[in-house]
């Protein structure tokens, strides 16, 4: 145990907890869109929910280290690529999101029908959550892989998603919330997941996308988006004057 307070124990406790906490706000977007369809009443407890089973599959899968290790590792090759249990639960989880998140893109810019499910329906939680357990397994597997490349003692690694899963639970409210009220932002975060779903896809067939890149690109997307947002509160919408019908009038 004295072993986490040294220097080193530390710097990578507070690394691997922020990589833990970046890694884990596309996990909580996409809770934050799943939930929303749900009646008000039911929306928090999903969240928190959703969030629970993300940490114990997480810490599940760092008790199972041999086995993760052992997915990393090729089992059969396809037209000269090497294939292991890692790339399929990639492959398999990013055609899920980018299923999942065209389909919300299209539900939210076509279809007419209302937003939630009717209250008092079961199966419409049961679904929600069905969803957020296959995004829980597709994500931790790639945080934990993150986190054993990153610490090498167990309970760092455990202390490190117990505390990012904290600041992700007092924080997924509020981004539900802010999500939900502002339909751009919500048609960017599913843009977003649409991205990882390629990103996850391109990984699972041997293609490696280097995070950081992916990352910056959404970090500016939703920058632009955010001051698109404070100039529409604090504006008049612009109007914009077409110069022949001006002139003719």
């Amino acid at each position: 145990m004295s072993a986490m307070f040294t220097g080193d124990a530390l710097l990578a406790l507070v690394t691997l907890t922020a990589m833990e906490i970046v890694l884990g706000l596309d996990n909580v977007v996409f809770i934050a869109i799943l939930t929303g369809r749900l009646p008000a009443s039911q929306q928090a407890p999903a969240r928190r929910l959703g969030l629970t089973l993300a940490l114990v599959i997480r810490i599940g899968l760092l008790f199972a280290i041999s086995w993760i290790m052992g997915l990393t590792a090729p089992f059969t090759t396809v037209l000269g690529h090497a294939i292991s249990g890692r790339d399929l639960i990639l492959l398999g989880g990013g055609l899920f999101l980018i299923a999942k998140a065209t389909w919300e893109i299209y539900d939210k810019v076509e279809a007419e029908h209302a937003e939630t499910a009717p209250a008092g329906q079961r199966g419409a939680l049961l679904w929600v959550l069905a969803q957020i357990l296959v995004l829980d397994i597709v994500f931790s597997l790639d945080s934990v892989i993150t986190a054993v490349g990153m610490a090498s003692q167990v309970s760092i690694m455990v202390t490190a998603m117990v505390l990012s899963m904290l600041v992700m639970l007092v924080s997924a409210g509020p981004i539900g919330g802010f999500v939900e009220r502002h339909p751009s932002v919500k048609i960017l975060a599913l843009a977003f997941l649409l991205l990882i779903g390629v990103m996850l896809v391109a990984e699972g067939m041997g293609s490696h996308v280097e995070k950081g890149y992916i990352y910056f690109a959404m970090a500016f997307s939703l920058f632009v988006e955010l001051l698109n947002l404070r100039y529409r509160t604090t504006r008049n919408p612009v109007a914009l004057h077409h110069r022949f019908e001006d002139e003719g009038q």
